[in-house]
């Protein structure tokens, strides 16, 4: 099962990576980004949040997720290091989109449907990580 969890969170990152990617390229293009689920992405994307350092702040996203990718990549093939970094970063991504959405709401005032699946995918990580702590803790528990 803690196999099938660290396969389910390469995936996972796939996507957020994606996502990450797509809002970072067209902050570069300046290309209007569709939002037709809560109108509030351009809002969002231009604020005075969306960018640390000059950079977008889903370029960042996308470096975390591509880390993310990498080391959940590594612990499907046995690396248990690797797989205790991802929950660090796990833990840490999550939290940070958690800030974000909070941002979205009380801050900026809207939303932006391609960051709330970024927050969420960002929390799957994190939960995916959980549960195979969970997962391990019990097939120890069965082997004692």
């Amino acid at each position: 099962m803690i196999r099938y969890l660290k396969i389910v969170a390469v995936i996972l990152a796939l996507v957020g990576l994606t996502d990450a990617a797509y809002l970072t390229v067209h902050h570069f293009t300046a290309e209007p980004v569709p939002c037709s689920l809560t109108n509030g992405c351009e809002q969002v994307l231009t604020s005075e949040y969306a960018e640390l350092f000059g950079l977008p702040l889903a370029g960042f996203g996308a470096a975390a997720y591509f880390v993310a990718f990498a080391l959940a990549l590594l612990a499907v093939y046995g690396n248990d290091i690797a797989w205790k970094l991802y929950g660090v970063l796990a833990a840490l991504m999550a939290l940070f989109s958690v800030y974000l959405i909070y941002v979205q709401g009380y801050r900026i005032g809207a939303f932006c449907q391609f960051c709330l699946l970024s927050a969420l995918t960002s929390v799957s990580l994190f939960v995916v990580y959980l549960i195979s702590l969970f997962a391990s803790r019990r097939s120890a528990a069965t082997f004692d």
